[in-house]
């Protein structure tokens, strides 16, 4: 038996269809664009592709897009003030401050300044604290992400044993809340659980997201399980950079029902729940109804 490949690419591009199709509803209808800002500090390559990526997307799928790229020894009082700015633009409904930020720079004050109903990406305070009560939130995209890509496969997961390696709160944490509304029984493992290994192996969701290059092997997921590899880690193999996911593709494969791949799984759903938020966002704000099959 081999697992299916969850191809993320594809089913990234069918969520950017339907961000597509609700814009040009908003703006036919209502006459509302969806705006997403995204604001850049200092010159951190990867940073750049990703907010260049983000903004080329957003005008695709026709969103207005704004950047705001500033030098890296901006101040926390400026950055602060351009966040009041696009807080109280009614064009703007999306806001996200691109991590990880210059060290001058406190993270967590600059992310809780963003008014919490335009934090696209999840991180407020606010938002973990609704998520984390079953309430309407904000949900971080790559969790998100994989949600919908559980939902699409398994369709209820109910019931189902899921166990989330890695405790970040970009990643871990929430995506242990999202399963738990989703009625599994989680467990959050990390470096230090106990057995790990046996951990694994109970599970029909695994869902991996410790950045640690290939640690999960085929002999630890039980026979046609679910599994989503969240890692991004580029390792150096047969004098070649190469990108590999936390889980050992090769022998999960022929163990696992259904599994991510690295590059091409959860990478581009995370963009693509970054505008499906942005939506969400524009639609709540407006009191209308918000975009089905687009949310947790």
């Amino acid at each position: 038996m081999t697992a299916d490949i969850i191809d993320g690419k594809a089913f990234a591009a069918t969520i950017r269809d339907k961000v597509s199709g609700h814009v040009a509803r908003l703006r036919e209808e209502h006459g509302i664009t969806p705006g997403l800002a995204v604001v850049l500090v200092g010159e951190d390559p990867a940073s750049q592709v990703y907010v260049r990526s983000k903004g080329k997307q957003t005008v695709e799928v026709g969103m207005h897009s704004v950047e705001h790229k500033l030098e890296v020894d901006t101040s926390e009082a400026d950055l602060l003030a351009l966040i009041e700015q696009l807080n109280s633009d009614p064009a703007v409904h999306g806001i996200l401050v691109q991590l990880p930020l210059p060290d001058h720079l406190d993270s967590d004050l600059v992310i809780n300044s963003i008014d919490p109903a335009k934090d696209v990406d999840g991180f407020h305070i606010s938002n973990v604290g609704l998520l984390g009560t079953g309430q309407k939130s904000m949900v971080p995209c790559t969790p998100l992400g994989c949600l919908m890509m559980l939902r699409d496969k398994l369709g209820s997961l109910s019931g189902m044993d899921a166990v989330v390696l890695g405790r970040s709160n970009i990643v871990g944490k929430p995506m242990a809340q999202l399963l738990l509304g989703e009625s599994c029984t989680v467990t959050i493992a990390h470096s230090r659980t106990k057995d790990l290994p046996e951990v694994v192996r109970r599970a029909d969701i695994v869902v991996a997201a410790v950045g640690r290059p290939e640690m999960v092997p085929g002999d630890w997921i039980k026979p046609g399980a679910t599994v989503i590899d969240v890692g991004i880690n580029r390792i150096e193999r047969d004098g070649k950079t190469k990108l590999v996911g936390d889980v050992d593709f090769a022998s999960v494969q022929e163990v696992a029902g259904a599994v991510t791949p690295v590059p091409g799984g959860v990478g581009p759903m995370t963009i693509a729940c970054l505008l499906a938020n942005t939506v969400t966002a524009c639609c709540r704000a407006n009191g209308l109804a918000e975009p089905e099959g687009l949310t947790a």
